[in-house]
């Protein structure tokens, strides 16, 4: 990953409602959940929340598919421990006693589960 692309996808979390709604996607799981539940469980009228929707989509945390008449939205979880193991590659200057949970390297957990 390059600067460029983490600075795209923290700038689309910088803002509290965005936060906010990838917080709620990643908690929904793979199902995801339709556009107007999350507006509802977070109380965002429909046309800010298409806003940040896309905002978030744009920077690839979230994808989008319709089912009828709705579009679920799910939380992209590649992207996501991407940026954080982008985020995380040299925690602590290698010390192991800083990391030895692996904590610093969400990568890890991932191949320890």
């Amino acid at each position: 990953m390059d600067n460029k692309l983490a600075v795209i996808q923290l700038a689309s979390i910088a803002q509290e409602a965005r936060l906010d709604i990838f917080r709620l996607l990643v908690q929904a799981g793979f199902k995801g959940l339709p556009a107007g539940a999350v507006g509802e469980q977070l109380k965002i009228p429909a046309s800010t929340l298409s806003f940040h929707l896309k905002e978030l989509s744009h920077a690839g945390l979230v994808s989008s598919r319709q089912e009828g008449r709705f579009v679920y939205y799910t939380a992209n979880y590649d992207v996501m421990n991407n940026l954080l193991a982008y985020l995380t590659e040299n925690c602590c200057a290698g010390q192991v006693p800083c990391c030895s949970d692996s904590a610093c390297n969400p990568n890890e957990k991932e191949r320890q589960s």
